[in-house]
């Protein structure tokens, strides 16, 4: 089709009128000649600047310049008649009415401007490339006002809007790994949180940050952080997958937003699977790698309505999982503000513990099967703080890794653990914790040499106890540091083993004497539903063939120690066979012959029940009472404080901070009862237990509060009716710490 056939209805004054004025040698265009005004357009589409189209009425196109169509590798045939909707759509994101469809824009017979559309009927571009247009257009009207359809323009713009498309892609995304950038991230968090508020809907936004990442950069160089990296975005995405959206915020800081996710359990479990994923050795230039992570959670609305609120709950949950020992993660709580101060506050007393000699080794005996002979003693580090009372060290370890007092501390552990040993029989061991920090400071073998030489103790007597994060570090130190210790003559375990990393190859390269089974396998041993005996039966099997001792940690009943013992178990440690003893009570009872200890325990393993003394609320239909929690565990929990409850009568427990359990008298005996929770408990990543869901701060604004982050305190009938109560039906009494 012609240009011609589409502009013929324009007036004309002829052709001679182009001569009426000398324009010297240039040919002018005067507007009756409609000659050269088509020979121009002509031009013009050959020329691939632009192309022509027009739509009847209908919104068919009645005209496409042929280039277009070759441009499109469609025949002009396949083109006319066919809706310009059907070819192209526009996109949403780079529009003036972004909002507007172009459908839409049509139908409304609104001037178009420019505006981007994609190819949608077919693909001319090879691999599935897209092609953009931007075409603008113009209604046209009839003399009497009827309208006639479209005329427009068009001109391919893929090259030009790709590049859009990639520096835009660049400022919303990070270079390096493909993940969200923090600006996204902000985006996405402002966005969601706005949303959720009005539909009333929660989310969890977890921080990370990997342990140990600048012994990759220092040790293998930057290219080896950067692939690290890398492999670590892939690893969170598999993880992750469909449920939320993953940000690196810069250098080894990452950020994940989850919506509609409030349920602590879940959350605790996606957690743990991180960390564990991400702990896996990563193949790097023929090289091994192995970091960990640590991960704040925080949940919005409850821990937070605005993202900067939602951002300092997940940093100081982050901060709290790092000192609590890294490759952990914590839920966000609000006694969480001062840790920082109270970590400085620890440090400083431990130091003056140190010097004023107030740390003590306590020893829990290592027994032999078969005959319940002790053959050595693991010593275990105990601090009784003059006003903090027992400070455990699972609280102060990773405060004095983190500062310079770990070799301090180490060396003294050492050195008090070769002398308290010389004073038992030749036959037994002593095994001394050596964490990884210390392991990698560099004159560790030196200490151990001097305490050998000071001490005067036989090096085969003396175990180091090491956990699978000694091989973060340089693999060549470490194997360095394996030779020299073996090259004294000193033992060296496997701690928690099957808990980490886990890699068989630790095993062939490094001289291990022992490996240990670490306590979490035998707690769920009895459970049908775990595959800890066969982990169990396996790690021994395993020892066994390599020539190595075993050694099976935690065993505290008498159901236990018969799995165990059945599974080839030569050597237990455990509570059924005694707890970690003081210096003086190990030599009173080890005496110049063999020590035997028979065992002594509960039939059945329970799990674990916490001791505590924290006042609670009890609430029984319109009433509150305070009662006093004295022990808790995941399913149940034993309660002071209420005289004449009757078993089997439903109740809510006020834990704090939004916390509600709803649960059950099993057990009743003067003021003490015994309770079992409709929903066990889960936990709260620092060793302790919380609720999987909290009281709504939806539900709280509903009854009058305004909508904020959940305050902390207890939850009494907030949102209970103000009618008449019935009579109290049980006694309150005053319960005493016992």
């Amino acid at each position: 089709m012609a240009v011609a056939n589409l502009f013929r209805n324009r007036g004309a004054r002829g052709a001679a009128a182009a001569n009426e004025a000398d324009y010297g040698a240039v040919p002018v265009v005067r507007p009756g000649d409609h000659a050269r005004r088509i020979a121009i357009l002509d031009d013009f589409e050959h020329a691939g600047i632009g192309w022509l189209w027009a739509t009847d009425s209908s919104g068919r196109l009645i005209y496409i310049s042929e280039n277009a169509a070759e441009k499109l590798q469609r025949p002009i045939e396949d083109l006319l008649a066919q809706p310009l909707v059907a070819l192209f759509e526009a996109d949403r994101d780079n529009t003036e009415r972004s909002d507007r469809p172009l459908n839409f824009q049509l139908s409304a017979r609104n001037r178009i401007v420019d505006t981007t559309v994609r190819l949608i009927l077919g693909n001319p571009e090879p691999q599935g490339r897209q092609t953009w247009w931007s075409i603008s257009g113009h209604p046209k009207f009839a003399a009497d006002g009827s309208f006639e359809g479209y005329r427009g323009s068009a001109k391919d713009i893929t090259v030009e809007y790709e590049r859009k498309l990639e520096d835009s892609r660049l400022a919303e995304y990070d270079s390096l790994t493909g993940l969200a950038n923090r600006h996204r991230m902000n985006r996405r968090i402002d966005g969601t949180l706005a949303a959720f508020k009005q539909a009333k809907r929660s989310c969890a936004l977890m921080m990370l940050d990997l342990d140990r990442f600048k012994q990759v950069n220092d040790t293998l160089g930057h290219p080896a952080g950067d692939e690290l990296l890398k492999q670590v975005a892939r690893r969170l995405e598999r993880v992750v997958s469909e449920r939320g959206e993953i940000g690196r915020l810069g250098g080894d800081e990452f950020q994940i937003l989850l919506p509609d996710l409030d349920d602590r359990g879940k959350l605790g479990e996606l957690a743990g699977k991180i960390i564990q994923i991400v702990s896996q050795p990563y193949p790097i230039d023929d090289q091994r790698a192995i970091i960990g992570t640590s991960i704040g959670v925080a949940i919005a609305p409850y821990d937070g309505v605005e993202r900067e609120e939602l951002l300092r709950a997940s940093d100081l949950a982050l901060y709290a999982a790092k000192n609590g020992g890294r490759g952990a993660f914590r839920f966000y709580s609000s006694d969480l503000k001062d840790e920082a101060e109270e970590r400085r506050l620890i440090e400083e007393d431990l130091r003056q513990a140190l010097a004023a000699d107030q740390l003590e080794l306590h020893y829990q005996p290592v027994v032999r099967s078969k005959d319940h002979v002790v053959v050595g003693f693991e010593a275990l580090m105990r601090w009784e703080h003059p006003e903090r009372g027992r400070v455990g060290p699972d609280v102060f370890i990773p405060i004095a890794e983190e500062s310079s007092l770990i070799s301090q501390l180490g060396e003294w552990a050492l050195r008090r653990a070769c002398e308290d040993a010389l004073n038992w029989p030749e036959t037994v061991r002593v095994a001394v914790n050596v964490s990884a920090v210390q392991f990698a400071t560099p004159g560790f073998v030196n200490i151990v040499t001097n305490t050998l030489a000071s001490s005067g103790i036989d090096p085969g007597r003396l175990e180091l106890e090491l956990t699978e994060s000694v091989f973060m570090g340089d693999s060549e130190s470490t194997d360095e540091t394996f030779r020299m210790l073996k090259a004294l003559g000193v033992r060296l375990a496997l701690d928690d083993f099957g808990t980490g990393y886990s890699s068989l190859s630790y095993l062939r390269s490094a001289p291990f004497d022992k490996i240990k089974v670490d306590k979490s396998f035998v707690d769920t041993c009895t459970q049908k539903d775990h595959n800890s005996v066969k982990i169990i039966a396996a790690i021994i099997g395993l020892s066994d063939a390599l020539g190595m001792d075993t050694t099976v940690e935690g065993v505290e009943a008498f159901d236990q120690l018969e799995i165990v013992c059945a599974k080839g178990a030569r050597y237990i440690q455990g509570w059924i066979y005694s707890k970690a003893l003081p210096a003086a009570e190990v030599l009173e009872k080890i005496g110049s012959k063999d020590f035997v200890i028979e065992p002594a325990g509960p039939d059945r393993h329970r799990p674990e029940r916490r001791s505590m003394f924290r006042k609670i609320g009890v609430i029984h239909e319109d009433h509150r009472y305070d009662a006093l929690i004295r022990d808790l565990s995941r399913a149940g929990a034993r309660i002071e404080g209420l005289m004449g409850v009757p078993v089997g009568t439903g109740m809510v427990l006020d834990l704090g901070s939004g916390q509600l359990v709803v649960c059950v008298v099993t057990h009743s005996q003067e003021a003490t009862i015994g309770v079992e929770f409709e929903i066990p408990l889960v936990s709260d990543g620092a060793g302790g237990l919380c609720t999987r869901h909290r009281v709504s701060p939806y539900a709280l604004a509903a009854a009058g509060m305004p909508l904020a982050a959940l305050p902390d305190g207890s939850y009494p009938l907030s949102l209970g009716g103000d009618g008449p109560k019935s009579k109290p039906q049980f006694l309150q009494v005053t319960a005493g710490r016992g």
